[in-house]
């Protein structure tokens, strides 16, 4: 953390901030994670971190994650319909306010935690607080943390909030232009893991004008598509370093590992792991889906991306904000990924320099540092 900044925040050291967040997409609680090691790191004790929906109804929130991870790698085009008609729907919001268990829960953890301020990044938060406030059982203020970009659902927005903080200007001009106070927006970036910021002068990625190997990192999540296939692809390409992170997929480790060998390059086959950060960092290229934490992390990274998949709906919008910046490509088949690598590579690198150009005029690494420095002079 900056000296300026850390002296910003010594006036209100005391402040607690209560984080509400929700599994259902990763973008969601790796915004709550990073909003609390920025407040930890100022002052162990001063957040407080909680998915009120595993608490509330745990076996129902497990199989209702199922469900929307199963929606979203199966039948996207389902998932579609649904996030469509939560944009819409007048219903759903009253359905919301109906939740007496979540309703009271939640006033009950506010009252243990005496938080000075809420921030959220999951929307359905801003329904049950709008209920409190109407109550006049709660007299602090509430922000939500918008956790997609461009294509942001208007439950975001709909039960109001003190002030919302959004990932970059794009988002903010589509909330300005859905009705949404333009002063109470602001711009702060997605609240990322303090590492970026913390590692950004120390991890760095070595260069291609002077003739070093391209480093690709190949990020697979569950329901990717192609995913072996895609793999197989950048490890018979010989003249790159490779990088696979293939999550909990045993069984797709160990043919990616039999794969890997013999290569002039070197080659890592990755299971889970907590290090994309640091992989991130160093690494030229990040072939992934769209998702929201990805995506995000990228942007901090100013690693460009190559979106091998869309969730339609949130993912989207976070496509769209790389296109619209002329940021990597979107290359669906393995052939179409290699394709999209070979060309950014190709004249040392020209293409792959215009993409990481364009990034370093988007990204904000000290997101969740900005967040919390407003949160606790609120």
């Amino acid at each position: 953390m900056s000296l300026t900044l850390q002296s910003d925040l010594s006036t209100k050291i005391c402040t607690k901030v209560l984080i509400l967040t929700a599994g259902y997409g990763e973008g969601h609680n790796a915004a709550a994670r990073a909003l609390s090691s920025a407040s930890e790191e100022l002052s162990p004790g001063s957040s407080a971190v909680v998915d009120l929906f595993s608490i509330a109804s745990p076996k129902f929130n497990d199989v209702a994650r199922k469900l929307y991870i199963q929606m979203i790698n199966k039948t996207p085009h389902l998932w579609s319909a649904a996030y469509s008609w939560m944009d819409t729907s007048k219903l759903l919001p009253k359905i919301i306010k109906s939740m007496k268990r979540e309703h009271r829960l939640l006033l009950e953890i506010i009252t243990k935690e005496k938080p000075d301020v809420i921030c959220s990044t999951y929307p359905v938060y801003a329904f049950l607080i709008e209920n409190l406030r109407n109550e006049g059982k709660l007299n602090i203020a509430h922000y939500n943390i918008v956790t997609d970009s461009i294509s942001i659902n208007s439950l975001w927005w709909k039960a109001g909030a003190h002030g919302w903080f959004v990932p970059n200007q794009d988002s903010a001009d589509f909330m300005i232009e859905k009705g949404v106070e333009r002063s109470k927006i602001h711009n702060s970036g997605f609240p990322v893991n303090p590492f970026f910021s913390l590692n950004k002068d120390i991890l760095k990625r070595s260069s291609l004008t002077q003739g070093s190997a391209p480093r690709v990192l190949y990020i697979i999540n569950s329901g990717t598509r192609y995913a072996e296939e895609t793999a197989s692809a950048l490890l018979a390409q010989n003249d790159w370093e490779i990088t696979c992170a293939v999550g909990r997929d045993e069984s797709l480790k160990a043919k990616l590992t039999a794969k890997a060998q013999g290569r002039l390059r070197p080659a890592s086959i990755l299971g889970w792991t907590n290090t994309i950060p640091e992989l991130l960092m160093t690494h030229h290229v990040v072939v992934s889906k769209a998702g929201g934490a990805t995506t995000q992390e990228a942007i901090a990274a100013c690693c460009p991306m190559i979106v091998n998949q869309i969730v339609p709906g949130q993912e989207e919008g976070n496509y769209e904000l790389l296109r619209r910046r002329n940021i990597g490509s979107l290359s669906q088949t393995p052939e179409e990924v290699i394709s999209s690598l070979r060309n950014a590579f190709s004249n040392s690198g020209n293409v792959w320099e215009s993409w990481h150009n364009s990034l370093m005029t988007l990204t904000q690494p000290k997101a969740a540092y900005t967040i919390i420095n407003h949160l606790m002079k609120s």
